[in-house]
């Protein structure tokens, strides 16, 4: 399997794009990211992420219809791409692997201070 290079907040864009699924643009990108995970997103870093994850080729994105509460502006929403979606298995397989390979005891926290 090809290597993918995915940063954790990459990730978690890119899960979260999958969950809004066809209503996948930057304001409701981060309004659920903060929500699901508690955690503060600036507009900045979820910009730099998204045409990153762009350039990569894992995301590809298409402008929505103009309305006049944005100024005749349209929503630039997202979706995944193939190679998005062989990154994010390959970023998933990894982690399991990894999580499958560790003992048992050495997430015992009584048995891992004690050494």
């Amino acid at each position: 399997m090809k290597k993918f290079q995915l940063g954790e907040f990459e990730e978690i864009v890119m899960l979260t794009v999958g969950v809004l699924y066809k209503e996948a643009y930057g304001v409701s990108i981060k309004k659920e990211i903060e929500t699901r995970l508690s955690r503060k997103v600036s507009v900045g870093a979820l910009q730099s992420a998204l045409k990153r994850l762009e350039q990569k080729g894992y995301l590809k994105s298409a402008p929505g219809d103009t309305s006049q509460e944005r100024a005749g502006r349209p929503k630039l929403y997202f979706e995944i791409t193939a190679e998005g979606k062989n990154a994010l298995e390959y970023t998933r397989s990894t982690r399991n692997e990894l999580w499958n390979s560790i003992p048992g005891l050495a997430l015992d926290v009584k048995f891992a201070l004690s050494v």
